[in-house]
């Protein structure tokens, strides 16, 4: 008898032993602490549970990663955590971090493509970009990338970042040129795409994109030639588009299909990306009956004339503006 009340009170005392640790442990889980600095930590994919608790304790993340190894083999969340990069700060606890690397919250970049950039200076960009990977592989073309904000996670290669912004270019030239407005002088696509890249080019205000665009298209239907400085700098840089100097006079007689003071008509392809409003002013001109424009020199906007005379006498405003 005496035997079996020692017995019951051994148990007693483990089980109280049992709940005493289960607290405390439970409690080292659930606690908050704060953490001395903001952390971003890196989980490479196939990274195992034991190297990614010491990645955390090397980021300051945990003060011990044997804690949060007991931590996730007790929950069974040894294959559950997730590869990516993620962001800690302020106060965390042990349950709270693995709670973020088993439902994937992982930081989403963002990488930014400029309006009216071209294929070289858009390709380093993305290759500049320090949380993309690898090389840029696929064949692009000129003018098929939509500018566009584009989100990704670390890690994400190069290729697929051009590759999402090919298809949303292709998407919404084709939604311009299904809905473009009637007796437009273009026969395609990319004649649409190419006439959109020149208006891009042109003017950075975007209320004078329609009216920009109805100069080119007013030209193109009487045969003028469009004479339009950016495709002689396409021409002169071969597609780089940074002359790094003004445009001088012997430049307007470069030989290249691409030169519009010399060859009638669109160039053969587009010299820029153009954004969704160039896209839509190239569908849509504004009806005028402007032939010419040229800067105004104050305001970064363009004054615009139906005859020589006109535009002669905005040249010589635009000088004294100038001087």
């Amino acid at each position: 008898m005496k035997m079996f009340k020692r017995l019951l009170l051994a148990m007693f005392v483990l089980l109280l032993m049992g709940a005493a640790f289960f607290v405390i442990i439970s409690k080292k889980f659930t606690e908050n602490y704060a953490l001395a600095a903001p952390a971003n930590v890196m989980i490479p994919k196939g990274t195992g549970l034991n190297r990614t608790a010491a990645l955390l304790e090397q980021n300051g993340v945990v003060s011990d990663a044997r804690w949060f190894m007991l931590y996730a083999r007790l929950y069974g969340l040894a294959g559950k955590l997730k590869a990516g990069e993620y962001a800690f700060a302020g106060e965390v606890s042990l349950a709270a971090i693995a709670d973020k690397l088993v439902g994937g919250e992982v930081i989403v970049r963002s990488l930014t493509i400029p309006e009216g950039k071209s294929l070289a200076e858009i390709k380093k960009i993305v290759s500049d970009n320090p949380y993309l990977e690898g090389e840029i592989t696929i064949a692009l073309k000129e003018g098929e990338i939509l500018p566009e904000t584009y989100h990704f996670t670390r890690g994400e290669s190069r290729d697929s970042i051009l590759k999402k912004a090919r298809q949303a270019m292709k998407k919404e030239l084709a939604a311009a040129f299904a809905e473009r407005a009637d007796n437009l002088p273009v026969q395609n696509e990319q004649e649409l795409l190419t006439l959109a890249s020149i208006v891009e080019k042109e003017t950075g205000v975007a209320m004078e994109r329609a009216k920009v665009a109805s100069v080119f298209v007013n030209r193109l239907n009487l045969g003028m030639r469009l004479q339009t400085d950016p495709t002689v700098i396409y021409a002169v840089t071969n597609g780089q588009m940074n002359l790094g100097r003004p445009l001088y006079r012997k430049d307007l007689a470069y030989d290249s299909p691409y030169n519009t003071y010399i060859y009638a008509g669109l160039p053969p392809a587009p010299i820029c990306s153009p954004g969704r409003e160039a896209l839509l002013a190239a569908a849509h001109p504004a009806q005028t009956k402007y032939l010419y424009f040229v800067a105004d020199g104050i305001t970064g906007g363009h004054r615009f004339a139906k005859t020589l005379s006109e535009h002669n006498a905005n040249v010589a405003l635009y000088r004294k503006a100038r001087q």
